[in-house]
């Protein structure tokens, strides 16, 4: 199975601020005023300011659980996502950038040879990495490409291939209780929307890179739906 998944990302292929403060600067237009400022100069830019632009803040609910046994559930979930979600960002940026260069080559071959060139640099980078994932890993990386670029694996790989390879790899996938169809969609799937809460909350403190989803939805909202103690499918 993680051959093909393999196969498809072979195929696609707040930073600290110095700062200090300085006497003020004289203002020709300032006109009684008896307020003295300060400002500050910020590293790489010569305008100076009175305060500095900071990061959103998202404050996010504290999850609850009816049992250890679901707190568990959800640990091991995390673990798992945090462990796959790279290589779904890098499926969606491989994607993105084969096409953007796919566009401006001309000619099948010329085409085709730098689909190669992906693949093996790809392959060299990360193949060995993926057959090491187990079966739900698998499955949240099946979820996860579907967020990350809003096509399924199953349309990514016709798209790149044929219809006849997507349906093999399809087969062989739900040799091992995986469907390269899989989509994400925390909306009506509890499972996927704390998959959703475990990347909202890496993202939130600099675990995991931040990527916006292809999809279309908003946490928050979700958050207030399944706000009811999560209990998440039981992973393997």
């Amino acid at each position: 199975m993680f051959r093909y998944l393999s196969i498809f990302i072979l195929l696609i292929g707040f930073n600290a601020i110095g700062q200090k403060s300085t006497r003020p600067f004289p203002k020709d237009s300032v006109e009684n005023d008896t307020i003295e400022k300060f400002y500050m100069i910020i590293e790489g830019d010569s305008i100076p300011r009175e305060a500095i632009d900071l990061e959103e803040v998202v404050l996010l609910r504290k999850l609850k659980f009816n049992s250890n046994a679901d707190r568990k559930r959800y640990l091991i979930l995390r673990r798992k996502t945090r462990k796959v979600y790279p290589y779904a960002k890098l499926a969606s940026e491989r994607l993105v950038e084969l096409n953007s260069r796919l566009d401006h080559i001309k000619g099948n071959r010329a085409r085709k040879k730098y689909t190669k060139i992906v693949q093996n640099y790809i392959e060299e980078e990360f193949s060995a990495e993926l057959k090491k994932l187990t079966r739900t890993e698998g499955q949240i990386l099946v979820k996860l490409i579907h967020r990350q670029t809003g096509v399924t694996t199953f349309d990514l790989v016709k798209d790149l291939k044929s219809g006849w390879r997507a349906f093999w790899y399809n087969t062989t996938a739900s040799m091992f209780d995986i469907s390269l169809k899989e989509e994400y969609n925390p909306e009506s799937n509890q499972e996927d929307f704390l998959i959703e809460d475990i990347l909202q909350r890496s993202f939130r403190d600099n675990i995991l890179e931040r990527q916006n989803s292809a999809l279309d939805f908003e946490y928050l909202e979700l958050s207030d739906k399944w706000n009811k103690s999560p209990s998440p499918k039981k992973s393997s």
